[in-house]
């Protein structure tokens, strides 16, 4: 439930806090007000397109901020968790627009998408207002309105069916997947043999091309290697043959020289230690360097082996890949590929008859849902023709239907020898259709009635809807009252206050019959004694001021003859509400 609006700068509002209360709420006051503001504040408060027309004149920005009570497990709390708001037993909502045109949205504190507004609005408001009747504009909206109505039953057809529609989806995919490689056969099938012949014939290794281009470098320099290797070897511990200076002799001449005077000065001990280390390290490379020599393999036929095998390498890896990794992976998707081709034949036919299987499942289950549709669409026309009958449109029908898709293509259902088009929702065409009087022709309701006709139909269809289930915490009308006066006023009333025993109901009215039937009246005052024109809200007491509001609104005036008969018109809404 809405329980608090302040709206700021927003047209002639200046700031004006509102609080809104369960049952019906009515806001009336004088043309030119700004009575509909507040149906457009709250548009703006749940994510319709912000408007910098909209933002008081003088004034930076426009504000609403809302606040929503209700259950923590409510889905449209729950998703402003999602969207990283804090979020309670209460939900804060804020709009901004400014003059430039620049919008923010926050929810329960935090900044978000203004497209985060609108997904919390369809589980939390549906406004109508006479231009805007998008729950019976869009053929989505209407079926869902059915759907709504139709109640578990209806609800437990329409789950039933969505599992039985992904089940044949899911089967029709893998039988066009197994189609595909059975039709990839001949153009695919040669070339992924011959491919992974060549590999296998070569039979490349993990790793084996950079171990080949080691070895390569050091049989191809092989003697040379040697060569540095004995040289830097004997220049380490000497060459018996050559009589030159040896790192590892000069190592041990210098050590000798200091061998006297080790005893008087242990630093010098330190660094005699550290000349026996070297000479060590000297003696144990130069071994190193030595064996290093004698291993080094001049074989030429080995080379000339390694090298065959490189180039084999490299012409069969250029075409896979260019490395040995990259082809090893090719091998293993082709011949995997290779397997699923062989057995594709095969698998088709039992997918085929898998796929025939689940499409006959979801085919039941489409008529069963059909025929659920069609009972709840009969009940549902005949329920808002019935409701329409107090709105003083006791002429007027509403009817329901439901029909097969037109478009071909998709799920044959049982019995019928052409295919009807489905969806995730079913294979039905939801559509209301409208005759405002006998005689008429039967059409869509949203090519034949008028502005204020759709806001009553709406009036009657959610009425018929609180009566199976309730759908949405909050309703807003403005105008539905619009072409209506007299006895059939207090009809419409009537009508919404019993919409108002399940629901929040916020209506914006020009007629005393509707706001006699309120159970918290708003007024919307304008003020033009200062420079700018300002409206504000005010809350109406039981007793005089609703009388005197009432009054105005059914003589223009506030007198005691006004106020007597918005006195009677009280009692009568009481009385009407009561017996009902």
């Amino acid at each position: 439930m809405l329980r608090e609006l302040r709206i700021r700068s927003l047209g002639v509002i200046d700031d004006v806090a509102v609080e809104l209360g369960p049952g019906l709420n009515v806001v009336t006051g004088e043309t030119g007000a700004g009575k509909t503001l507040v149906v457009h504040s709250l548009g703006l408060l749940f994510g319709a397109r912000a408007d910098a027309g909209l933002v008081r004149s003088g004034a930076a920005q426009a504000s609403v901020e809302g606040v929503i009570e209700g259950d923590t497990d409510h889905p449209a709390f729950a998703r402003a968790r999602e969207a990283g708001g804090d979020v309670e037993d209460e939900l804060l909502l804020a709009r901004t627009v400014t003059a430039a045109g620049r919008s923010r949205a926050v929810a329960g504190g935090r900044t978000v998408p203004a497209g985060v507004l609108a997904e919390l609005a369809e589980d939390l408001v549906v406004v109508h207002g006479q231009a805007d009747q998008w729950r019976l504009r869009s053929a989505e909206e209407q079926r869902a309105l059915l759907d709504a109505f139709g109640g578990p039953g209806l609800a437990a057809a329409l789950a039933s069916y969505q599992q039985a529609y992904a089940g044949w989806r899911a089967a029709e995919q893998e039988c066009a997947r197994l189609v595909d490689l059975t039709q990839a056969r001949n153009a695919d099938l040669h070339a992924l043999r011959a491919g992974v012949e060549r590999i296998e014939a070569v039979d490349p290794q993990p790793g084996e091309d950079a171990a080949l281009r080691a070895e390569d470098e050091r049989l191809g320099h092989a003697e040379g290697l040697r060569t540095a290797a004995l040289a830097a070897s004997a220049a380490l511990v000497g060459d018996d043959g050559a009589g030159a200076a040896d790192a590892v002799g000069l190592l041990a001449a210098a050590r000798g020289l200091l061998g006297p005077q080790l005893g008087h000065d242990p630093q010098l001990a330190m660094l005699a230690a550290r000349l026996d280390d070297l000479a060590a390290l000297a003696s144990d490379l130069g071994a190193d360097l030595s064996g290093y020599a004698s291993g080094i393999d001049l074989d030429g036929d080995r080379l000339a082996e390694v090298q065959n095998r490189r180039a084999r390498l490299r012409e069969v890896t250029r075409d896979f890949g260019g490395d040995v990794e990259a082809t090893l992976a090719w091998l293993a998707e082709a011949s995997g590929r290779l397997h699923a081709i062989d057995t594709a034949a095969d698998d088709l036919a039992a997918a085929r008859a898998e796929e025939d299987q689940a499409r006959t499942l979801a085919a039941a289950a489409a008529a069963a849902l059909s025929a659920e549709r069609e009972a709840a669409a009969s009940v549902l026309g005949e329920a808002v023709t019935s409701e329409l009958a107090h709105l003083a449109m006791g002429a007027a029908l509403v009817t329901v239907d439901v029909s097969a898709r037109a478009d071909t293509g998709g799920l044959l259902r049982p019995g019928d020898s052409d295919p009807v088009r489905v969806t995730r929702n079913g294979a039905d065409e939801i559509e209301f259709r409208f005759r405002s009087g006998p005689g008429l022709p039967e059409r869509p309701i949203v090519k034949s009635a008028s502005g204020g006709e759709l806001s009553r139909v709406m009036l009657a269809i959610e009425v018929a809807l609180g009566e199976r289930i309730a759908t949405i915490p909050t309703y807003v009308f403005d105008e539905v009252d619009a072409g209506v006066g007299g006895a059939a006023a207090l009809d419409v009333g009537a009508r919404l206050a019993r919409l108002a025993r399940s629901a929040q109901v916020i209506v914006v009215t020009h007629l005393p019959q509707v706001a006699a039937f309120a159970d918290r009246h708003l007024v919307v005052m304008k003020d033009t004694d200062g420079p700018v024109t300002a409206s504000g809200i005010r809350t109406l007491t039981d007793g005089d001021d609703r009388e005197g509001e009432l009054g105005r609104m059914m003589a223009g005036t506030d007198s005691p003859t006004a106020r007597s008969h918005a006195a009677e018109l009280r009692a009568r809404a009481t009385s009407i509400t009561r017996d009902r």
